[in-house]
């Protein structure tokens, strides 16, 4: 598997009984905490095995920092790194470093799957639910803390969400026939839902009742504090969605672009049900958020 419909990373099948998965992702800091920042940027990198139906194995760093910063702050952001490896149950096994003027922290991560139970973005099949198991406003939030004007609250939740593994989500999903999955980052949830329609050849119907997002976000979103990022993920969707009159705020949180987000699944109907309260019996913060019908006249529709 490689480029074609956008999946989350790649696969190269060893033989019938073994695929690896390949993946990479790295980024500036988001929290002023260097160990927090360790900690969000591995739980990303990592999600896209996850994504993919596997379980991480190795994983190297990738570092660029300033020599002019104490290299106890670098320090800091290694072992919130090396934490999240550990819980994933993977190793870090190296990785490299360059002197950079901006601080940037990810991993490159290779993980184990069978060839038959990879899980690709492009089968979600008419008839299923889809599955969001974090919430949405990571990106609004993150944008409110460089602005000083997120509340310690929201921080607090945005900063437990993005250091929360998927892997948890992914253990509950091993016992269920999932048709399609993928990541929530950096294009939201309607970039990664069309990716989804389109490798699919079908319509994805978002309801926005249904849609979870942190405390407050909301009213963030109502006085414009947005990131850079939402305002791209319009212009890339132009044309692709009918948003039957939402809210501008509403549709903000739909396109903001996420940190170490949740995990959307297809599944059908009848597995869904079971599959979504098995989530929240497991403590994850699963809803259903819409569904899957024939292709139509837009990939994606917001109701």
């Amino acid at each position: 598997m490689g480029i074609d419909t956008s999946d989350d990373a790649a696969v190269y099948k060893i033989n019938n009984d073994l695929a690896i998965i390949q993946t990479l992702d790295f980024f500036t800091p988001i929290v002023d905490d260097p160990y927090l920042f360790g900690q969000i940027a591995a739980t990303n990198s990592l999600s896209d095995i996850y994504a993919m139906g596997g379980s991480p194995i190795l994983a190297l760093n990738i570092v660029c920092f300033p020599t002019c910063l104490d290299f106890k702050i670098l320090g800091d952001i290694l072992k919130g790194g090396a934490d999240k490896v550990r819980e994933a149950g993977a190793t870090i096994v190296g990785g490299h470093t360059i002197d950079d003027k901006e601080p940037k922290y990810g991993l490159s991560v290779t993980g184990l799957v069978h060839p038959d139970k990879v899980l690709k973005n492009s089968n979600a099949k008419p008839g299923d639910i889809l599955i969001l198991t974090k919430p949405l406003g990571t990106g609004i939030i993150n944008t409110a803390i460089k602005g000083e004007i997120a509340e310690k609250s929201q921080i607090e939740m945005a900063v437990r969400s993005m250091t929360t593994l998927n892997k948890y989500a992914y253990e509950v999903a091993l016992d269920f026939n999932i048709n399609a999955c993928t990541d929530i980052t950096g294009f939201g949830l309607m970039g990664h839902a069309l990716e989804m329609a389109e490798g699919s050849k079908v319509s994805i119907v978002i309801e926005r009742d249904k849609i979870k997002y942190f405390d407050g976000v909301d009213d963030l979103a109502k006085m414009g504090i947005i990131p850079a990022g939402t305002y791209k993920n319009k212009e890339y969707l132009e044309g692709k969605y009918d948003f039957n009159n939402l809210e501008d705020y509403m549709l903000d949180i739909l396109m903001d672009p996420q940190t170490s987000g949740g995990l959307l699944y297809s599944i059908s109907e009848k597995e869904g049900n079971k599959f979504i309260y098995k989530l929240k019996e497991n403590g994850i913060e699963a809803n259903i958020i819409g569904y899957v019908q024939e292709k139509g006249e837009k990939y994606l529709y917001i109701k």
